[in-house]
């Protein structure tokens, strides 16, 4: 086994374990302690991971900023990234459209286009998209999913959002992660953005991902979908670099725009 699927591997143990003995890594990958320590002392180099004795632990990921901070920064290429998703797409299809910056742009864009069904659970995208008169004929079909909220939250989640989530069939499940990176796949930080991402990964046809060039190379608390599981990754222009070209030979398609 090469090194960096090694590492890899020991990367994804960590993401959902958030330490890893030396033991663990000896078991799950086959190797001898020798190769294992050597490992360990990679990721670290790397600084992808905090060495301890017997193992590794994860270094804590930074919270992701609220909805609102986050629509205030990278505005223009997330915008560009919106605007290329929208063409990509014809009416008749039915989407999905997770809570996140991007996507909520991506909102803003659909409300021009028609004959779409667009399932979210983001009230900001909900809004952006049935906006207009209130006797005016919407372009497209609305479906906002049910479940809980929390103070402050802009988006329905919970058990009661995932089960909503399972009775549709989406042509395209159209997501804005906290991070994707060519090992691991897409990520966010709370479990429950995760959870709901994940849902509409299983029960889509194809996964773009919608990922300005920050979040290139990361990866966060909680992985929803492996590169395997990602159809298309449209990112900006300014993510020139190791984090991008790992995507390009590991995704089907990435779009530069």
């Amino acid at each position: 086994m090469l090194q960096e699927t090694r590492l890899h591997r020991i990367r994804a143990l960590l993401t959902r374990l958030n330490q890893v003995s030396t033991e663990r890594i000896i078991r799950e990958l086959g190797v001898s302690r020798e190769t294992a320590r050597r490992d360990i002392i990679e990721l670290e180099a790397r600084g992808l991971a905090r060495r301890v004795h017997g193992g590794l632990v994860a270094i804590e990921t930074a919270a992701e900023p609220p909805l609102t901070e986050r629509r205030s920064t990278q505005t223009r290429e997330k915008r560009t990234i919106a605007r290329a998703a929208a063409q990509l797409l014809q009416p008749g299809q039915t989407l999905f459209l997770d809570a996140g910056s991007t996507t909520t742009l991506l909102a803003e864009e659909l409300h021009a286009l028609s004959g779409l069904t667009i399932v979210t659970n983001s009230l900001q995208a909900a809004l952006a998209l049935s906006a207009g008169e209130e006797d005016q004929p919407l372009n497209n079909q609305i479906i906002l999913l049910g479940g809980m909220m929390s103070a402050g939250a802009q988006q329905t989640r919970g058990e009661i959002t995932v089960g909503e989530i399972i009775r549709y069939r989406a042509d395209i499940a159209l997501l804005s992660p906290v991070g994707i990176e060519a090992g691991n796949g897409a990520s966010s930080f709370h479990p429950h953005e995760a959870a709901i991402a994940r849902a509409m990964v299983q029960q889509s046809a194809a996964c773009y991902l919608l990922a300005d060039h920050t979040k290139l190379g990361v990866v966060s608390r909680t992985v929803y979908a492996p590169p395997q599981a990602i159809s298309l990754l449209i990112t900006d222009s300014g993510g020139e670099g190791d984090a991008l070209e790992a995507l390009q030979q590991t995704l089907p398609e990435v779009m530069v725009v």
